[in-house]
């Protein structure tokens, strides 16, 4: 689907060719000539959508040498700090991505903040061509009163703190209320709803954080009400999402079949994936458990529900206004067809109480230099397959080039598409000619400010040292947590 920023692409002298399905690897590497020069080219953010385009780059072009910037000390993005510790089989593109970190035409630079630390107009004069792939690196705030109170977190801090996201690691969620409410009906609500509810000793041999591990295990929530405010065709998780909560164990649905009355009519004509989702989300709601099911749930000493056509209106606080008791959500209906569909207050309201509040409404990119153009109202870079409105030579994919949707190969299609279009423009001239000093001059600047660069070698190391730490407690690793810890443990 075509990125929505296209609209206001104004170049027609460029090429528009999208990513060639049928070319081979070969035919097109057979473009670039072995005598070109060296193209130096740098990808800022080392998630899913900073290695997929620079492995594109690499086996597409057989002199590209790519530099990865990352912020962080460690890489991987959301793959690390955003995939749910019970889904270790998502992270396995780790393993690709480090086939790529150890190419010897790449680099990964870690401890470098793009932005502060260099510029991205000090990038685009060391490469011939820079790429932004930093992902939505922030939540979509409630905007209602109340939700600076204590208890109302984002779904998105709840995420890094359970996985070892560094900035998030004294996050200390208050879990000691019977009841908590997850805003939004996506993947991550369910993520995070079934994190609060999972029996601790399931993920006793994950590398959920020790610290997150302990919380939980102390945990007093019992229910959990995920909240969206259009209805059950509108939702946004996954059948995969929703079996694994069904299965929980110790837990049991609170599903209203008044909610889903017609749904069986609405759905003959959906897509088969939306279909099947319906289908499994109308047989938990309304067909009657089987025996073995109804034994597994009667016991169950946790709940969890989804609550629809509601929309977060107001947070309401304790009699001493000191944290969240409860949330006031407004009664919607829905109005217009598929994708037009929006929810419209009805003026009726009703009073939720809970004391956790977890807002799961979306992330959102955010800009990363005033010399780059950026669209606050769509969170996204403005661009054209990739390329950046106005500003030859740099290039997006990934949320901030899209928005934040979709999963890992939607952004490994997506960033393929940025590479090919990069190495398009770099073929018919478009891109600076001449040699570009690439990482010897970025590695000359950040030496004069005090930045020290973390390479792919030290982070084998810190690797290392989390996968030794883990072995203890019979956990594939115990993330390290301190940026400060992790320097000194690499001699700096």
């Amino acid at each position: 689907m075509a990125p929505r920023c296209w609209r206001w692409w104004p170049w027609s002298a460029w090429p528009r060719t999208r990513l060639p399905p049928s070319e081979s690897t070969q035919s097109f590497r057979q473009q670039f000539s072995t005598q070109e020069q060296t193209p130096q080219i740098c990808v800022v953010g080392s998630g899913p959508a900073g290695f997929y385009t620079a492995q594109h780059l690499l086996k597409h072009h057989p002199r590209a040498h790519v530099d990865i910037y990352e912020k962080q000390l460690v890489p991987f993005g959301l793959v690390r700090f955003g995939v749910a510790p019970d889904h270790p089989e998502v992270k396995n593109v780790i393993n690709t991505f480090t086939r790529t970190a150890h190419s010897d035409r790449c680099a990964f630079h870690g401890n470098v903040v793009v932005g502060r630390d260099v510029t991205v107009q000090e990038l685009r004069d060391a490469y011939h061509a820079v790429v932004l792939s930093y992902g939505a690196e922030d939540h979509r705030g409630l905007e209602i009163p109340g939700e600076e109170l204590p208890g109302v977190l984002s779904a998105r801090a709840f995420v890094g703190w359970y996985n070892g996201l560094p900035e998030n690691r004294k996050l200390a969620p208050d879990l000691s209320c019977d009841t908590a409410v997850v805003l939004g009906q996506g993947n991550v609500a369910l993520d995070v709803a079934r994190i609060l509810l999972m029996p601790p000793e399931y993920l006793e041999k994950t590398d959920i954080t020790e610290a997150a591990l302990g919380a939980l295990r102390q945990s007093q929530v019992k229910t959990v009400w995920i909240v969206g405010r259009r209805g059950p065709l509108q939702v946004a998780f996954t059948i995969k999402e929703l079996r694994e909560m069904i299965q929980l164990p110790g837990t049991r649905p609170i599903l209203d079949p008044v909610d889903f009355l017609g749904l069986q009519d609405r759905i003959k004509e959906a897509p088969r994936p939306r279909k099947r989702l319906m289908e499994l989300l109308l047989r938990a709601a309304v067909e009657k458990p089987g025996v073995a099911e109804a034994a597994r749930r009667a016991p169950a000493p946790r709940a969890w529900g989804l609550r629809f056509l509601r929309s977060p209106q107001r947070v309401l606080p304790s009699p001493d206004g000191r944290r969240v008791a409860g949330i006031r959500l407004a009664v919607t209906r829905l109005e217009g067809v598929g994708e037009a569909t929006r929810a419209v207050p009805t003026g009726d309201v009703e009073d939720l109480p809970c004391g956790l509040v977890l807002s799961s409404i979306g992330y959102k990119s955010c800009p990363i230099d005033p010399s780059v153009p950026f669209d606050p109202k769509l969170g996204v870079i403005p661009n054209m397959e990739g390329r950046v409105v106005d500003v030859p030579g740099l290039y997006c994919s990934g949320w901030v080039k899209r928005g934040p949707t979709g999963v890992i190969t939607t952004t490994m299609t997506d960033s393929f598409v940025t590479g090919q279009i990069l190495l398009q423009d770099l073929k018919a001239g478009l891109l600076p000619s001449g040699p570009r000093p690439g990482y010897a001059a970025i590695k000359a600047l950040l030496g004069s400010r005090g930045v020290w660069p973390v390479s792919f070698s030290d982070w084998e190391k810190l690797d290392a040292e989390e996968v030794s730490r883990g072995q203890g407690a019979g956990k594939p690793r115990e993330k390290l947590l301190d940026p400060q810890e992790m320097l000194r443990l690499l001699g700096r």
